[in-house]
């Protein structure tokens, strides 16, 4: 695990992808991935994320591509809507013949995209859904997923809240796949540790629409020890306002998912809760040389400091060049052998997708949020690596169908 204080200073920088061979082979047709996001949906995460796939696409492409070829990402807008996104898969196939597809942020598009490159036997490399049904449940032979699931970010989060005293706890997620799937493992993980806890009340605001006045008084009536929290984007904001104005989280402990990513971090400025334990991404206060040397690649390309998104969008693109090169065609089926176990470098260190799962070993910063300077920020954090907070081989095959 590393530290603030223990970082791995000799990490290595972030790889370079293969080089290509000169002659006729380097002028042949770009390798053409098709890429389908909520750009219009959820631009706070979507558009940081677009900034790093075009980063880690025009370094592939300067160290000459992959396989002697150059990459084209062809992108598409999924509005957040399975059916359009389903729809565009088609269109990328179909009409622009691309190579593989990759993308998609909701769970339940990701998963539509999933069942799609199944029925079409095409390959689909899914960075942000964080599902596990993706890579579990309803997973396939086409589908690799790059996040750390549900699962292990409940995971991460149970670690430190199975050492609290508290045992009367309460819930609220977005009401589709990903907030019932958090929720479902959070639940799990935790009884698991700790069999003296009670959930003794649950609150699911359609995404985008919460109601958070009436939320909060919900959740206050049913008296809990503490809240676990699966909110995020303009819910999350929306939540913490009337959660402070109301004293729910005063004298609770709050176990709360992605809520220290700068995405959803930044907007909440001094209104911050102090003390929350948080999954996110503190950034610039990372001081490995991967991390380092992407923000200031970053930085000089767009002026800003990356979000998690430009770290998700970067390492998609990272792991594709990864997997083709060691497949060393673009035969899907073969492709898929290539992408079972292939490593790459990421800002957070290397990774690799689980040949048995498919699901990446990406992982997440594990800390508390604060107020410094008027902002919110993660402190003590630590790095978990998501190889670590994944179930066994045997507990994967259980849930998994055979592919």
């Amino acid at each position: 695990m590393l530290t603030r204080r223990t970082l791995l200073a000799g990490a290595s920088l972030l790889a370079a992808p293969v080089a290509a061979p000169s002659g006729a082979r380097a002028q042949s047709a770009p390798i053409r991935i098709g890429e389908i996001n909520s750009y219009s949906a959820i631009p706070s995460f979507t558009l940081p994320y677009r900034n790093g796939w075009q980063m880690a696409v025009d370094e592939a492409n300067a160290a000459g591509g992959v396989l002697g070829r150059k990459i084209e990402v062809i992108s598409r807008d999924d509005t957040g809507k399975p059916q359009d996104a389903i729809r565009l898969a088609g269109e990328l196939l179909d009409e622009q013949k691309v190579d593989l597809l990759a993308g998609g942020y909701l769970s339940h598009v990701g998963l539509a995209l999933s069942d799609f490159a199944l029925q079409r036997k095409k390959l689909f490399i899914a960075g942000e859904p964080l599902s596990d049904a993706l890579v579990w449940e309803k997973g396939n032979r086409y589908c690799f997923r790059l996040r750390p699931s549900t699962y292990m970010q409940a995971a991460m989060l149970v670690e430190q809240a199975a050492k609290m005293p508290a045992k009367r706890w309460v819930t609220v997620a977005p009401n589709y796949e990903y907030g019932t799937s958090a929720v479902k493992w959070f639940k799990a993980l935790l009884s698991a540790k700790r069999p003296d806890v009670q959930f003794v009340a649950e609150q699911w605001p359609a995404l985008g629409k919460i109601d958070a006045g009436a939320t909060v008084a919900a959740l206050a009536e049913a008296k809990p020890d503490a809240i676990f929290n699966v909110t995020f984007g303009p819910d999350l904001t929306n939540f913490v306002r009337q959660g402070n104005t109301r004293g729910l989280f005063e004298g609770r402990f709050v176990a709360s998912l992605l809520t220290g990513e700068p995405e959803y971090l930044d907007p909440l400025g001094d209104e911050t809760p102090a003390g929350w334990l948080v999954t996110g991404y503190p950034q610039d206060q990372v001081e490995t040389a991967p991390n380092k040397a992407f923000i200031a690649a970053y930085k000089a390309k767009f002026n800003v400091l990356p979000g998690m998104g430009s770290a998700v969008g970067y390492a998609l693109i990272q792991s594709i060049v990864a997997g083709i090169a060691r497949a060393g065609t673009l035969d899907t089926e073969k492709m898929v052998d290539g992408f079972r176990g292939a490593t790459f470098q990421t800002p957070f260190g290397p990774t690799s997708y689980r040949a048995i799962d498919h699901q990446g070993t990406f992982g997440a910063f594990v800390g508390k949020t604060a107020v410094k300077n008027g902002k919110g920020v993660m402190v003590d954090w630590r790095y978990a690596d998501g190889a670590a907070y994944l179930p066994t081989d045997e507990e994967v095959r259980k849930l998994r169908p055979a592919t």
